[in-house]
């Protein structure tokens, strides 16, 4: 096969910015596509192909190039995508033989490079994770499928399910998720239908978050770090519209996304509220229940933001789990006695986890009622953790 030049350039130009600048790869594309209105759908397939699993396999691709040049990851890449390098192709790097040829010698490299995981981060994966971590890995080095959340307040499941058919788009439903969706291998959703309002783009383990919180029609609930609201908008789905959902976050931008997808999803229950540092003493003993969907290192997500592990430090992953620890210290005084209390992450490791249960266990006044650890490996979700934990009287 042969490769459109302008478009092989874009693509390493995208990929050198991740890389070197610690751009998201997400917004970088997004933003490509957006300054290059002309790129049809196949033009940005392969430019979105090329750069995400340059991101998931650098170490593989540098192996396999013998160069960490993003030219020769990218040249590496697309032999890997059945693709002729052309004469006009510059890189430092093994010839196209030479890079099959090493393909047989990958086996004998350590398990961070054959995973493509930073050095520090597979001793920190087996540290906690133990044998397990291996196969965690393996899970999260695989594409993202798409799935969707239906919006049981403007219909169902089997409705959406026709409605995809229509345009082409197959789905089916996943056992054990009453609203969700996963569409078939290859298939995308597109920008009209996301902004319908029927469904929302939602990892099938995200979907199980807020229905551990069991929240009621009539009741108030607080998602403490809500961001744009997907967690949010379910919990009003779950209680029909009926109560309040006070959606918080720090970051007023967030909260404006929030606004737009309520009003989208018909989730009038659903309010914005920026946090301050005087928010969890105006809401003292407020909510009936409380979602802490903390911030965390997302390693839980690398299926669908490869470039994240590159972007990862210790130091930020230390800071994160002190941010962890602070809001489990403060935000619970917002919650009634007797109330419900929901931690979350997208990470699968137990320092951000369990651990973090464990120190808010530690002061009292709280007892568990039950864990619910997502795993890659076993599901084929994203990596999510969330425990459910009660505020004694």
């Amino acid at each position: 096969m042969k490769m459109h030049r302008l478009l092989a350039e874009a693509a390493s130009a995208i990929a050198k910015s991740v890389f070197r600048e610690h751009r998201v790869l997400d917004h970088a594309l997004a933003e490509a596509f957006e300054d290059n209105p002309k790129w049809g759908k196949r033009d940005r397939g392969f430019i979105a192909e090329t750069v995400f699993e340059v991101a998931r396999w650098r170490r593989v691709l540098g192996f396999l190039a013998d160069s960490e040049e993003t030219t020769a990851l990218c040249a590496a890449q697309w032999v890997r995508m059945g693709y002729d390098l052309p004469e006009w192709w510059i890189y430092r790097g093994a010839a196209a033989a030479e890079m099959a040829a090493r393909e047989t010698q990958l086996a004998t490299q350590p398990r961070a490079v054959r995973e493509s995981i930073p050095d520090w981060l597979d001793a920190l994966g087996e540290a906690e994770l133990g044998a397990a971590w291996g196969a965690e890995l393996a899970a999260l080095n695989q594409r993202a499928s798409v799935f969707l959340r239906v919006n049981t307040l403007k219909t169902t499941r089997e409705e959406v399910t026709a409605w995809l058919a229509a345009s082409n788009i197959e789905a089916s439903a996943v056992p054990g998720l009453p609203e969700a969706l996963v569409l078939a291998a290859g298939k995308s959703l597109p920008k009209a239908m996301r902004l319908d309002g029927r469904v929302e783009i939602q990892d099938a383990g995200s979907q199980m978050i807020a229905p551990l919180l069991d929240p009621q029609p009539g009741e108030r609930i607080i998602d403490a770090c809500s961001g744009a609201g997907g967690k949010s908008l379910h919990l009003a789905a779950l209680m029909g519209n009926e109560g309040r959902v006070f959606g918080m976050d720090v970051d007023a931008r967030k909260l404006v996304e929030l606004e737009r997808r309520a009003k989208r999803a018909g989730a009038s229950c659903v309010k914005s509220k920026a946090i301050t540092a005087a928010t969890a003493a105006d809401f003292a003993e407020v909510a009936d229940r409380l979602l802490i969907d903390a911030p965390c290192s997302g390693l839980g997500t690398l299926k669908r933001q490869p470039d994240l592990k590159w972007r990862l430090k210790p130091a930020q992953l230390e800071r994160l789990r002190g941010i962890q620890a602070d809001l489990l210290d403060r935000y619970p005084a917002m919650l009634k006695p007797g109330g419900r209390l929901v931690y979350a992450t997208c990470s699968i490791l137990p320092s951000e986890n369990r651990a973090a249960v464990d120190g808010l266990l530690a002061k009292g006044g709280f007892r568990l009622l039950e864990e619910r650890p997502v795993s890659p490996a076993a599901s084929g979700f994203d990596g999510f953790y969330a425990a459910a934990l009660v505020k004694e009287r």
